[in-house]
């Protein structure tokens, strides 16, 4: 296939809402163009399912690494989504039941030829916090439940833990708690409302001071480098929209090791581009949604993570 002729989708936010200096999507369409791909941008509106065929309104981009015009509309695009080269699903969360059925309808243009990126029923199936339980190997004692009793048992048994609840992002209603802290039971109430959601508490893991490290994956081969995010003072969250300092680097052979327990499971999934949270020793969360950190990581060490995930998709597309 000629680059003239490739296309490559992107469903995604609002393209004029990005934060351009460190928006990871930017980062893969410029690289796409930079490689004679042709860009059609979507949002979730503008999909549609029409006599069991998915298709589209969009709108062809241009776009450029400029913090004051990142991206100028083209001509418009409409048709079958498998008439595309390749589609890139970096919808952010939060994942609710919009999320759910844009996946179904990008799995029906799928069905007949599409690579999407990453694979559709992944995308359902793997939940950032849960799916860490498929390989304990790699992850620091953990629980999830709805059971105070539980949680309680397992805070007595770990003394300082951490909750989570499964659908957030960006540190939102994390809460370290330590055994006899007499906010315990109302966090557990807050967490779980009263039992009728599912949490995830893992033992704290004292490196995250150090920082929580966020690996790239790229056809589950790791990039050689982390963006460590380290809490602010007074933060026990790794997050960057917490306040959290970014810092490259290189990977440790136990960094190495969970991507190589982690990678080819991922692969098999139809999972081209991922990111693991890795704190410490420890794997916690793997991303497959919308995983960033691309700019920080291509800025402090020269490299161009999105020029080499575009390759792997030209190779899957031929």
């Amino acid at each position: 296939m000629s680059t003239a002729s490739r296309l490559l989708g992107v469903v995604m936010d609002p393209i004029e809402g990005i934060q351009p200096k460190k928006d990871s999507t930017l980062a893969m369409l410029v690289a796409a163009r930079k490689r004679g791909w042709r860009v059609v941008y979507f949002r979730q509106q503008d999909l549609s399912v029409a006599d069991g065929v998915a298709t589209g309104r969009g709108r062809e981009l241009e776009v450029a690494l400029d913090p004051h015009k990142w991206f100028e509309y083209a001509k418009p695009w409409s048709g079958e989504l498998h008439a595309l080269s390749a589609l890139l699903m970096r919808k952010d969360p939060p994942f609710n039941m919009e999320y759910i059925y844009t996946t179904y309808i990008l799995q029906l243009a799928q069905e007949r030829g599409l690579l999407v990126v990453n694979r559709p029923s992944s995308l359902r199936e793997i939940n950032e916090k849960t799916y860490t339980a498929w390989f304990p190997q790699c992850t620091p004692p953990n629980l999830i439940t709805r059971s105070r009793e539980e949680l309680l048992a397992f805070l007595a048994e770990h003394g300082k833990i951490v909750f989570k609840p499964l659908d957030g992002m960006g540190g939102r209603s994390i809460f370290v708690v330590v055994e006899g802290d007499p906010n315990t039971n109302v966090i557990i109430e807050t967490i779980t409302e009263y039992g009728t959601k599912y949490t995830i508490a893992q033992r704290y893991i004292p490196e995250i001071a150090q920082g929580d490290k966020r690996i790239l994956l790229i056809e589950g081969k790791p990039i050689d480098y982390a963006l460590a995010r380290v809490p602010a003072p007074g933060e026990s969250r790794g997050n960057l929209v917490a306040g959290a300092r970014g810092e490259g680097r290189e990977l440790t052979e136990r960094d190495r090791w969970i991507c190589a327990q982690v990678g080819p499971a991922l692969l098999d999934k139809g999972v081209i581009f991922a990111g693991l949270d890795v704190i410490g020793d420890y794997l916690t969360e793997i991303n497959v949604t919308s995983p960033t950190g691309i700019r920080e990581l291509d800025k402090e060490f020269g490299i161009d993570i999105a020029a080499t995930l575009i390759a792997a998709i030209e190779k899957r597309v031929g």
